[in-house]
């Protein structure tokens, strides 16, 4: 039991702080910087939506006025949409706006293989329908292919955050600006393992087509791209600013499908969990880890609770686990105002844990095509019902890039 204790805990002290400070550490003593300039390679913008039309005409717009100056084409797919989405693209004109209608709602990953095929130019830049994209932030994007070993490039994911519960903001908040300095310190030493999905580019010539059904576009193209030899960098000047769901239980449901997602990818590209992936380290100690990481802290109550009876420390440990998961969730189920606030960052780890558990659930039992399990109807601050219906393949950004995530 003794162990199992100081294992569990040794595995949550990595998880959560341990490569954090390694990849802080890689970063400062081994950095491989690598060059940025003014270029202006042709660019071929990649939209995949399903029933998008409350939103899609004010992006196309923005997408239209980018000020970038060599946009080539704007690809807009449209995955089964139903909401007249189809019907709105087929009529649009413009000289540098492309419109793929596919009959079936197939998932992302085919629309943005559909997608992918008809791009021209050099570089593939593939957007979400939500996000907004900063003045300058696509010229400072595709500056960092300057670098010929520089095949993928993300940008930095604002999020806003208005009428969010505490436990939710917790999540945009400090844990996106956790996940997001991790991701930054992968990329200045070697190369994140994922990006966010709803602002990114890649060289066309990199571009691989993702597996039918796969969930995180945003992890399999750049592993992808970094197995050919490139590397995949974050640019924190290329910005974008998009809203994540304002209450916790819809957090959850996007983090569920998230985390089941890296079950997907381990399952159709499972060259990902080998020494053939060049990032096979940082995948394992990034992603895998907060997988394992809810069955580490049961297993760490348990034992702690056996080792109880003869040890002041192990009954203390004991207490101090069983009292900050009863405030977390606690906060999460009566919502009393000061304890919401106070408890709001260990409400997020229960929730975060907890979908990594639903996640796992999700992948062995679905039925049927595993992105399916996006509800479509969960709300996103500040957004009425009928402009947040942005399932897998709106390109919606319903996982981050975290994505995007975790």
């Amino acid at each position: 039991m003794r162990l199992i204790f100081w294992l569990s805990l040794a595995g949550l002290f990595y998880t959560y702080a341990g490569y954090p400070a390694l990849a802080w550490l890689l970063a400062r003593l081994r950095p491989r910087r690598w060059t940025a300039a003014p270029i202006t390679p042709g660019v071929s913008v990649v939209l995949a939506v399903h029933n998008g039309a409350a939103r899609l005409e004010g992006q196309i717009e923005r997408l239209l006025a980018l000020d970038y100056p060599n946009i080539k084409e704007i690809i807009i797919v449209s995955d089964g949409s139903t909401d007249g989405t189809a019907e709105w693209l087929a009529r649009q004109r413009h000289p540098r706006l492309t419109t793929i209608i596919l009959k079936e709602h197939s998932g992302k990953a085919a629309a943005v293989n559909a997608g992918m095929s008809r791009a021209t130019a050099e570089v593939i830049l593939f957007v979400d329908i939500r996000p907004e994209i900063a003045p300058g932030a696509v010229g400072q994007l595709v500056s960092n292919f300057a670098d010929p070993k520089v095949g993928c490039v993300t940008g930095e994911l604002v999020l806003r955050q208005a009428s969010h519960d505490a436990a939710s903001a917790a999540v945009g908040g400090i844990y996106w600006r956790y996940e997001k300095w991790i991701r930054a310190c992968e990329s200045i030493f070697s190369s994140p393992v994922g990006v966010y999905g709803g602002f990114y580019a890649i060289r066309r010539e990199l571009a691989v087509p993702q597996p039918p059904g796969m969930i995180l576009d945003d992890m399999f193209q750049p592993l992808a791209i970094i197995r050919q030899g490139y590397r995949s960098v974050l640019d924190p000047r290329a910005c974008v600013y998009d809203t994540w769901p304002a209450r916790i239980e819809a957090e959850f449901h996007r983090k569920v499908r998230t985390l089941a997602g890296n079950f997907q990818l381990f399952q159709l590209a499972p060259w990902t969990l080998s020494w053939r992936n060049p990032v096979f380290f940082q995948l394992v100690s990034h992603k895998l880890t907060r997988l394992v990481a809810p069955y580490l802290q049961i297993l760490l109550l348990a034992s702690s609770l056996a080792l109880a009876r003869g040890s002041y420390f192990y009954a203390a440990f004991a207490i101090l686990q069983i009292f900050g998961w009863t405030v977390a969730g606690t906060a999460l189920r009566f919502r009393i105002p000061l304890l919401h606030r106070v408890a709001a960052a260990a409400s997020a780890l229960l929730v975060l844990e907890a979908a990594a558990v639903a996640g796992l659930y999700k992948f062995l039992f679905t039925r049927g095509p595993l992105w399916k399990i996006w509800t479509s109807n969960q709300p996103v601050a500040g957004a009425v019902a009928a402009e947040t219906k942005n399932s897998p393949a709106s390109g919606g950004s319903g996982a981050p890039a975290e994505n995007d995530r975790v």
